[in-house]
């Protein structure tokens, strides 16, 4: 599990860092918002955790930006702040949870748990297409009921994956591509099309749908 950790005070930021990182957790460490919405253009992340009051740009600003292309990326605001207010537009800006300093880590790890579970980021988690086929994102393979199995290119894995996390909803082919590739590797819309072919091809054309003018939907 990728997360993106914005915190500008450094003796917290280096505390939240060493313990995500022992829990196993990939983290990647922000000191501004700039910097932050860098990253998120140039890499993936399962999880956002957001100081709200931080230089350049605030981390409920950060959100506002990514909600435009990134929608459905989690994130978690921490703050200082005690007021109602900065609640209130830290939950308008997309935020999914919101935590006070000072707070203890294990709470943390109480709340990120709830977000894993909200979202199946579990990514070693078996995942269910139909009675008949099973995916496993960690291992990149559909498993079958007759016994046999199929490997996944790593695109192909993280686009039903993303499928699968958003299931019975319209997504358009930006949103795929901007959820997936990096800024410098953006492919063009055949390519995607060539991608979703092969996995129509392995689980069957019932399953995503084509919507002309709008994108594709995930249907189980």
């Amino acid at each position: 599990m990728k997360i993106l950790l914005l915190e500008d005070d450094p003796i917290l930021s280096d505390l939240m860092f060493d313990h995500l990182s022992d829990a196993g957790y990939k983290v990647t460490l922000c000191f501004d918002g700039t910097q932050a919405i860098e990253m998120i253009d140039s890499e993936h992340f399962d999880l956002f955790i957001l100081d709200i009051n931080v230089p350049h740009k605030s981390g409920i600003k950060v959100l506002e930006d990514t909600r435009q292309y990134k929608k459905n990326t989690p994130a978690i605001f921490i703050t200082a702040y005690q007021d109602i207010r900065h609640l209130k537009k830290a939950f308008l800006a997309g935020g999914d949870d919101y935590i006070k300093k000072p707070f203890e880590l294990e709470e943390l790890d109480h709340r990120i748990n709830n977000i894993k579970k909200r979202y199946n980021i579990e990514t070693d988690q078996i995942r269910s297409i139909d009675e008949n086929i099973n995916f496993c994102y960690q291992k990149r393979e559909l498993s079958f009921d007759d016994g046999t199995s199929i490997s996944l290119s790593q695109k192909e894995s993280q686009i039903l994956h993303y499928f699968l996390n958003n299931k019975n909803r319209v997504i358009s082919s930006d949103e795929i591509i901007q959820n997936i590739w990096q800024y410098e590797e953006i492919p063009s819309d055949a390519t995607l099309r060539v991608y979703i072919k092969n996995i129509r091809r392995h689980i069957g054309k019932d399953h995503i749908k084509t919507l002309r003018g709008l994108g594709y939907s995930f249907e189980s």
